[in-house]
């Protein structure tokens, strides 16, 4: 089997002359690339059979107009399977809706193959594909990010045979899911904004495989923690009638075994299962036999995960609920694109490095960000626990998509469901973004909700954006916030999710992609501001948004994607940008703050109160408003009364929130503290709903009192500096905004009031 493992097969003549371009940026992997045998794992985790034949290496290639038939010759030679755009292709070339682009190699099929069906599978491959096997057409595929494959048996000669695929991508000019892909100058250059460089032809592994006649195809698994088992559908080919037998194993032990009708549910017992989490993502061992009778036809490996992901109430509050407990979910936007490889990561190492970095830094879930990855990215979100939001890639933004592009986005739509159903890490389909191609929200949520009832789906992320339009109804709202974190409050019928926010930008020398090109929704003079002012709204979500009921926030973003310098990490992965360890424990008590939440901070409405300075030193000073602008001040028995009921208020339900509170003056009824241009004054109420956000403070929190946060810049608190009153940020770029005994001077102690 070891030979299978790393590839069989005849390369093009000129093999040797071959070299990559050189990439724009290098990532740690992109020189541990094999030229004859790129990406050698078995790229189907989920159904794996131990003979196989990797065929990714070099293959004759060639660039046509697109409605030509095969060229005469293939002067260039591509190494699959990186995207004729890439370096790692060894191409690198713009391919506009004008060109069609061929590929060719030959293989010997192995000897001890024989009297078995040989498949020839193509684990993705953008957009449109057709394949010939000695001259002969064996089939044809539309769609750029669902695995395909031909049984090919008929067309082999017993010797060196010779394999054709041509692809045609027209990127966005053709109506088809392109999620994020563009068609631009392939090296690096300015603008490009929020879309990047399109990927064109085959972009996943492809591989021969030996079956039997009748064989297993796919596994459907379903865990039920209810009745401790595991639902198995084994769908299969040429084996109407037969029998499936289902064993699931804990390291050679078998814990559960069930046989049933192949393309019928199958219940198998997993008593006192272990459960997957993010904290223990444990896995259990499956495998599936064919049975014609009792005789085994056909046998896959695989394995499945044990949890449950639903929505509930929880303290009153609907909330996404992981084995039936609230987790916050804090994780990032990850794009999932390379400098060398564009959609395809130069190895598996590299594939799995950006999920361990969200590990390393605290997140317990990704947002795969219109695009979908290989399934052994899944494989290793399945492994190292993260809980996974798969969005389904966009049509092109700012028009309504075709009939036809509606029928094939959605058929290559199940075709994703199908291929990634059984992935335990994956807990919440993501359908339309922004609006983007948007149409039939609500039936597309209800139809995927039908397709799969195991996961939660979300209508639209970004609901609050760009024009999108909300269907309605699917299991959580998802607002889009810069830089955030803003308000998502939950509903009657779902979840509140912050699906985008943050966008903090730095720009590390020597590691962008176009120099002096890069921008983000705010940018960070140095990394001290960076991890200040991350780590504040990370603080900010814990304190204020979800005790008032968010569930879920993704961070845009995990690394830097060509011009967007918002990364956590460089684009070629070379650099950590932030504190890893600071990063990792604001997410740490994040999550912990959600398994373990706080009593809500109340404050006694309708009555008068005195706030009282918390900052060592200056606790004998006050909250007080003086010509109109707050301050705080020395206040004790022999200050004048003025002074007393200057630092006064009587506290109010909120006037823009009633959760929240408003401070009216003593001695001015009908004026209220309220912020403007970051300076904290009283003022009175003129009615508009802008005053009385700005008037509206949430209280969170604090050492020895309470904390104000602003309803309407929520993560900015009420804060004392130098005697004045400001609103401040943490990791802001104002004075006011100054990181010492930041915390201490934003708590006020709320005591008995001067002025009764």
């Amino acid at each position: 089997m070891s030979t299978a493992l790393t590839g069989i097969g005849s390369a093009p003549a000129g093999a040797a002359a071959w070299a990559p371009k050189p990439s724009p940026m290098t990532t740690p992997w992109t020189g541990q690339v094999p030229v004859d045998k790129p990406l050698p794992e078995y790229p189907r985790p989920q159904l794996t059979r131990p003979d196989w034949t990797n065929l990714n290496g070099l293959w004759d290639f060639a660039v046509t107009g697109r409605d030509a038939g095969q060229p005469a010759s293939f002067p260039d030679q591509i190494r699959v399977p990186f995207v004729a755009e890439s370096a790692l292709s060894g191409i690198q070339r713009k391919i506009t809706e004008n060109d069609k682009l061929w590929y060719k190699r030959t293989f010997t099929v192995p000897a001890d193959w024989s009297g078995r069906r040989v498949e020839l599978n193509f684990g993705a491959s953008d957009w449109q594909t057709t394949v010939w096997v000695n001259g002969t057409q064996v089939g044809a595929h539309k769609g750029g990010y669902d695995s395909f494959a031909y049984d090919i048996t008929p067309r082999l000669n017993g010797g060196t045979n010779t394999v054709v695929v041509s692809v045609y991508d027209p990127t966005q000019t053709g109506g088809q899911a392109v999620g994020k892909q563009r068609i631009n100058d392939v090296r690096p250059h300015s603008g490009g904004g929020i879309f990047y460089t399109a990927a064109s032809g085959i972009w996943q592994t492809v591989w021969l495989e030996p079956v039997a006649a009748a064989h297993l195809t796919r596994l459907d698994m379903t865990p039920r923690l209810g009745d401790s088992t595991l639902r198995v559908t084994a769908q299969a080919a040429s084996a109407a009638g037969r029998s499936a037998r289902i064993t699931v194993s804990i390291g050679g032990t078998v814990v559960g075994t069930a046989t049933g009708t192949v393309g019928a549910e199958i219940a198998v017992p997993v008593p006192n299962a272990r459960l997957w989490s993010p904290d223990d993502p444990f896995l259990y061992d499956v495998k599936a036999e064919l049975l014609d009778g009792s005789a085994v036809t056909d046998a896959v490996g695989s394995y499945a995960g044990m949890r449950s992901i639903a929505v509930a109430k929880v303290d009153n509050i609907l909330r996404p609920v992981l084995n039936g407990k609230f987790v916050f979910q804090t994780g990032t936007l990850d794009q999932g694109y390379w400098p060398d490889g564009i959609y395809t990561a130069p190895t598996d190492a590299a594939l799995k490095s950006d999920l361990q970095a969200h590990k390393d830094l605290g997140f317990n879930m990704v947002r795969k960000h219109i695009k979908v990855e290989p399934q052994r990215w899944f494989y290793w979100a399945d492994k190292l626990g993260l809980l996974v939001w798969q969005d389904m890639p966009a049509m092109d933004t700012g028009k309504s998509p075709a009939t036809a592009a509606r029928t094939q986005w959605e058929a290559e739509y199940h075709a994703v469901i199908d291929q990634h159903r059984s992935s335990p890490s994956l807990v919440m389909w993501v359908d339309q973004n922004e609006g983007w191609g948007q149409y039939d929200q609500a039936r597309i949520a209800s139809d995927v909700k039908a397709y799969d009832p195991s996961r939660l789906v979300n209508n639209m992320s970004g609901v609050n954006c760009c024009g999108s339009v909300d269907g309605g109804n699917g299991d959580v709202i998802d607002n889009h916030i810069y830089v955030g974190p803003g308000n998502t409050a939950p509903t009657a019928t779902r979840a509140a999710v912050l699906g985008e926010f943050g966008g903090l930008g730095y720009k590390v020398p020597g590691h962008e992609w176009y120099p002096g090109g890069g921008f983000s929704y705010e940018d960070q003079a140095s990394v001290s501001a960076l991890n200040n002012r991350f780590v504040g709204l990370l603080d900010s979500i814990r304190t204020g948004q979800l005790p008032a009921g968010l569930s879920a926030s993704v961070y845009t973003e995990i690394t830097d994607v060509e011009n967007e310098a918002n990364g956590l990490l460089t684009y070629d992965r070379q650099v950590v940008k932030v504190d890893t360890a600071r990063v990792k424990a604001a997410n740490q008590a994040l999550i912990n703050a959600s398994k373990n939440p706080a009593p809500p901070v109340t404050l006694p409405t309708g009555q008068y109160k005195s706030l009282r300075v918390t900052t060592p030193g200056y606790t004998d000073k006050y909250l007080r408003h003086q010509d109109g602008l707050a301050f705080t001040a020395v206040v004790d028995g022999a200050s004048s009364a003025l002074l007393k009921n200057d630092a006064t208020w009587r506290i109010v339900a909120g006037l823009a929130n009633g959760n929240c509170y408003s401070l009216e003056s003593r001695n001015y009824p009908g004026e209220y503290l309220r912020h403007q241009n970051f300076r904290v004054r009283r003022d009175a109420d003129d009615g508009s709903a802008l005053f009385r956000a700005d008037a509206t403070w949430c209280a969170v929190a604090g050492t020895g009192g309470a904390r104000l946060s602003s309803a309407n810049l929520p993560g900015s608190y009420l804060r004392h500096i130098d005697s004045e009153v400001w609103l401040a940020t943490p990791g802001g770029t104002h004075a006011w905004d100054n990181p010492a005994t930041f915390t201490e001077d934003t708590t006020w102690a709320v005591e008995a009031p001067w002025a009764p």
